[in-house]
């Protein structure tokens, strides 16, 4: 078996977007399944567990489905009721784990900032545009 191509940030971004829409028991090895179903690659528990946003997409998942509360089955008048219902569940999901990531984020930017601070850079120096590409 070859080695699988290194993850870039459209597969993250879809590897997250399989585990937005999980439903039902959530593995590692589940997950590697779908990944391959879905992208034509099989990866390892440990190149996924590597990158933060598919672990801590992976983590908020399993914890979300582990704590909901078994509800009743919903039984769909028309096929497009049951689609709907699956997307506002994918929905909800994908939304509560860009919270976690916003929030993640928010807590670098203090951290830089307070960084920053302590080593006398101020707003000013830090929001100097980037200097422009030279390729010769």
């Amino acid at each position: 078996m070859s080695r699988a191509k290194n993850l870039d940030d459209e597969d993250i971004a879809r590897i997250v977007g399989i585990l937005d829409g999980w439903s039902g028991g959530l593995t590692w090895d589940a997950l590697i399944d779908s990944i391959e179903k879905h992208l034509f690659v099989r990866y390892t528990r440990q190149a996924l567990h590597k990158h933060v946003r598919i672990r801590d997409a992976f983590t908020l998942r399993k914890k979300t489905l582990s704590s909901e509360k078994p509800r009743s089955p919903k039984v769909a008048s028309s096929p497009e009721l049951e689609l709907a219902w699956q997307r506002a569940d994918r929905l909800e999901a994908e939304n509560k784990r860009l919270e976690l990531e916003n929030t993640r984020l928010l807590e670098q930017f203090v951290r830089w900032a307070y960084n920053a601070n302590t080593r006398g850079l101020d707003a000013n120096f830090l929001n100097q545009p980037l200097p422009p590409i030279s390729r010769k």
